[in-house]
């Protein structure tokens, strides 16, 4: 197998969304297709991957560094000897070549789209769902099952209206999910606290509804939301605090009894073991939400989960951030303990296809070969677009 182009092309999210701290109007995302010389069905297969959601397109990079690397370097250094097909660390440890160590930035989510569409690359070359390739190549069993979901919403818009916010809970509690996650610490602590009392109510429980203040607080309010919040019982806080304030989050877990959640902007196992050193986390009761599509990749993110077993945590607790197709593969592939899901946000990545349905809280990915990101509504076009 031979990598004979790399293309690359921006794709603007749809619509106004908000959190604390960022504004996701005139945010793209890079979409990445690895094209090979392998062919199946009379045609050379193509993985399709993108750098998830919440950063930047990398055109930049990609088009200036990663990918001429990749295409200089000679084939036979790109493939597994056990298979002749293309190894997806062997195409990521290329992409990073002279890049120093430290300064995991823009540059994770560049090489991720290129890592991840050589994921996609291989299950198609094995004509089967990537969950499957991906439990194959880390010696488990995918879960076949189903993998537990979580809707992803209550974004802050102008209005500010509560009750449509109740509304939209009450929505995704009716669609079958089985919690669900808002948006905190762009208003203040009283008008949050309505925001969230009013989510907790229409979902039927403070266990049902978890909360992301998008790394917002510096100490004083966070233990001011974290006194207010937990009488409640939320299924969990998400990211408090800076993401990389490992002593100010040790702190909020020392004040907090709840469960609190937070990886989604550490992009290497290097400061995934910074937090786990550091960060007070618990292993009976924290999230960890680390994800592949911002964290160089599959390769990477593996490393990640198994700083977390060493730490005493159960990859259960690995719930990726991210509510799309490529991790809900990751997720099955690895057996972890669920995924975020978009289902009416971050168009045209967000959420899944609709063959992959949604029965008793669980959601198992279509068997499409590949992410089968061609087969959902939206991306499909785009993608068309990328590779004819």
């Amino acid at each position: 197998m031979r990598v004979t182009e790399v293309r690359e092309m921006d794709v603007p999210l749809q619509g106004g969304l908000s959190n604390a701290v960022v504004s996701f109007v005139g945010h793209k995302v890079s979409l990445v297709a690895v094209v090979s010389d392998h062919v199946r069905h009379g045609v050379p297969v193509i993985g399709v991957a993108f750098n998830s959601i919440g950063r930047h397109a990398q055109g930049g990079i990609l088009r200036e560094r990663m990918v001429p690397r990749l295409l200089a370097s000679a084939p036979e250094a790109l493939l597994d000897p056990r298979d002749g097909l293309l190894d997806p660390a062997r195409v990521l440890a290329c992409v990073l070549r002279d890049e120093k160590p430290g300064g995991h930035g823009d540059r994770a989510a560049a090489a991720s789209a290129v890592e991840l569409a050589c994921w996609d690359l291989l299950a198609k070359a094995h004509d089967e769902p990537a969950f499957a390739t991906i439990a194959r190549r880390h010696g488990r069993a995918p879960t076949t099952a189903g993998v537990p979901v979580y809707a992803a919403g209550g974004y802050y818009d102008a209005s500010d209206d509560v009750a449509a916010l109740a509304a939209e809970v009450r929505g995704y509690i009716a669609a079958g999910y089985p919690a669900v996650k808002i948006k905190i610490g762009g208003v203040s602590l009283a008008q949050d606290l309505r925001r969230i009392e009013a989510a907790v109510d229409a979902a039927g429980g403070g266990r049902q509804v978890a909360v992301d203040a998008n790394g917002r607080f510096g100490r004083e309010r966070a233990l001011a939301y974290a006194a207010a919040l937990e009488p409640l019982g939320l299924r969990w806080l998400e990211e408090a605090v800076d993401p990389l304030d490992f002593a100010l989050n040790a702190e909020l877990t020392a004040r907090y009894a709840g469960p609190i959640a937070t990886g989604e902007n550490l992009f290497s196992r290097q400061d995934v073991a910074n937090l786990l050193r550091f960060g007070g986390l618990r292993p009976d009761r924290d999230v960890l939400q680390m994800d592949a599509g911002l964290a160089y990749g599959l390769t990477e993110y593996a490393a990640m989960v198994t700083l977390m077993e060493g730490a005493g945590f159960d990859r259960s607790a690995a719930i990726p951030h991210g509510g799309h197709l490529v991790n809900l593969h990751i997720v099955a592939g690895l057996g972890l303990g669920g995924c975020e899901a978009y289902p009416g946000v971050f168009q045209p990545f967000g959420g899944y296809s609709d063959d992959c349905l949604l029965s008793d809280g669980l959601i198992r990915p279509a068997d499409h070969p590949g992410f089968g990101l061609e087969a959902k509504s939206g991306l499909d076009d785009v993608i068309a677009r990328l590779v004819a």
